[in-house]
């Protein structure tokens, strides 16, 4: 087993030095994060794993907060103590009271530094480029190491990435990543293993491993959110009840709890898969909406099932004839043909379909969850899973749970924070998907799903048959090309 990679964090205080860590490490507890100086007072250490082996250790230090006065400080050791190389005079230093005292901060880094093969510089790049933080670099080049510069906050619209680069690139460091600790591209993680495989030739074989890690990782959640989403939307397509007309209010509303607690656990299965608390999503309550009397007694889907299982005593057309016309008062075959061939066991299906046909004689009504319901649902969860693909975990605001327009969820960051991302085609795929979604165009699987109330996980006596599983692998199928 070879020795895990050591990457030293660093950067001045307060630039995303422990969000970078969280958001790499997907660990959103990780350290301290607070909009204040010297937050990280001690070095800190995650290591990243590929099949259980140590692959990447991230050290997480403090920030750099007088890098001028310690240059200034080398000059005099230089005068009176002699010249040595950068690592001479760092050593030099760490050995001195000074780095028990005055530079007693940036004594951690650089000890850090100088044990580590790398590091990654952090840089917020809203801020403009000072004379301070180019003597940051110049501090941290005494160490001899590889530095990989990190802007960081590039998603603002007031960041100044071009400027930094020129000055790096002044400095001699022209290998840089953009990387967005709250808000990553997609392929920013990726990115920022391929520039470090650039400076780190030797371990270019590892980052790759750990790259494609990353990604394998990432498309098994997205593998995995599809299948949580697609639970939750056969089980409310297929949840039926059955009340008196005197008591429908009553069963709507405790149709509509049941549903709205099948939310709260696809979110939180959602927000586990991601590794996010429960505090990061603001819910809000479904769209108000009336209950949906089911317009044909028998949907479509439920006549097919039924022509299946009829007996040769009733031909499959006419039960199913007899069935519908019942249901609008047609009473072609009369309601004795119908119940009786119930009674008689030549309807071989007549379990719970003979109970519904007596059901509606007796004056009772089914009540199942509307189209708009559906779509609401669908356009609240999958972009929550689109909003958590692209969250970083070191985002402080909650997401917004609402419907949306076939984009990703509320940004949690004010206007002046936020810049296009690019993803205009996906966007426009993703916005025609939700129109037909508004429309009334739901997919197959849903529709599929209202004939089978044995399939509703909301109900007790609920039936994981392999027809269901069917419909959830297809509905899962189409919502992973929706995420991906």
């Amino acid at each position: 087993m070879s020795k895990a990679l050591d990457l030293a964090v660093v950067g001045h205080t307060n630039t995303g030095k422990t969000s970078l860590l969280r958001t790499l490490t997907r660990d959103p507890h990780f350290g301290e994060v607070r909009d204040e100086p010297s937050t990280t007072r001690h070095v800190e250490t995650r290591v990243l794993r590929v099949d259980g082996e140590a692959v990447v250790a991230l050290f997480d230090t403090p920030g750099l907060e007088a890098a001028s006065q310690l240059l200034d400080y080398f000059e005099q050791l230089q005068v009176t103590q002699g010249r040595e190389d950068g690592p001479g005079q760092i050593e030099r230093f760490l050995h001195g009271p000074m780095a028990r005292d005055t530079f007693e901060q940036e004594a951690k880094v650089l000890r850090q530094l100088l044990s580590s093969d790398a590091a990654l510089y952090v840089i917020d790049a809203r801020e403009a480029v000072l004379g301070k933080y180019r003597d940051e670099l110049q501090l941290l080049n005494y160490g001899g190491r590889p530095l990989l510069p990190v802007l960081n906050f590039v998603s603002s619209t007031r960041h100044r990435a071009p400027e930094w680069r020129q000055a790096l690139a002044r400095l001699g460091l022209h290998v840089v990543v953009e990387f967005d600790t709250v808000a990553p591209a997609l392929e920013g993680e990726q990115q920022l293993y391929d520039r470090l495989a650039t400076l780190l030739e030797t371990q270019s074989d590892a980052l790759q491993r750990l790259r494609a890690d990353r990604q394998r990782q990432r498309q098994q959640r997205r593998a995995l959110a599809s299948q949580v989403i697609a639970e939750a939307l056969i089980d409310v397509a297929a949840v039926r009840r059955s009340a008196p007309v005197g008591e429908l209010e009553q069963t709507s509303a405790a149709l509509r709890d049941a549903v709205r607690d099948r939310e709260r656990g696809a979110i939180r299965e959602l927000l586990s898969l991601y590794g996010f608390d429960p505090d990061t999503v603001a819910e809000a309550d479904l769209p108000a909406s009336a209950p949906r009397l089911e317009s044909d007694l028998f949907h479509p889907e439920t006549l097919k099932t039924l022509g299946v299982n009829l007996g040769a005593g009733v031909a499959s057309g006419a039960a199913a004839g007899a069935a519908v016309d019942l249901f609008t008062g047609g009473f072609s075959l009369g309601a004795g043909t119908v119940v009786g061939a119930t009674v008689g066991g030549l309807w071989q299906g007549a379990g719970a379909i003979g109970q519904r046909v007596l059901g509606r004689l007796r004056g009772w009504r089914d009540i199942t969850v509307d189209d708009p319901i559906l779509a609401a649902l669908m356009l609240r969860l999958v972009p929550l899973a689109e909003a958590l693909e692209r969250r970083g975990h070191a985002a402080q605001e909650p997401l917004a749970l609402a419907e949306t327009h076939g984009d990703t969820m509320t940004d949690p960051r004010p206007d002046d924070e936020r810049t296009p991302t690019g993803r205009g085609a996906r966007r426009d795929r993703s916005s025609a998907d939700a129109d037909a979604w508004r429309r009334g165009r739901l997919p197959d699987a849903l529709r599929q799903a209202r004939g089978h109330p044995e399939w509703s996980r909301l109900d007790a006596n609920h039936e994981d048959s392999r027809v269901r599983k069917a419909a959830v692998q297809a509905l899962q199928a189409l919502l992973v090309r929706q995420l991906g």
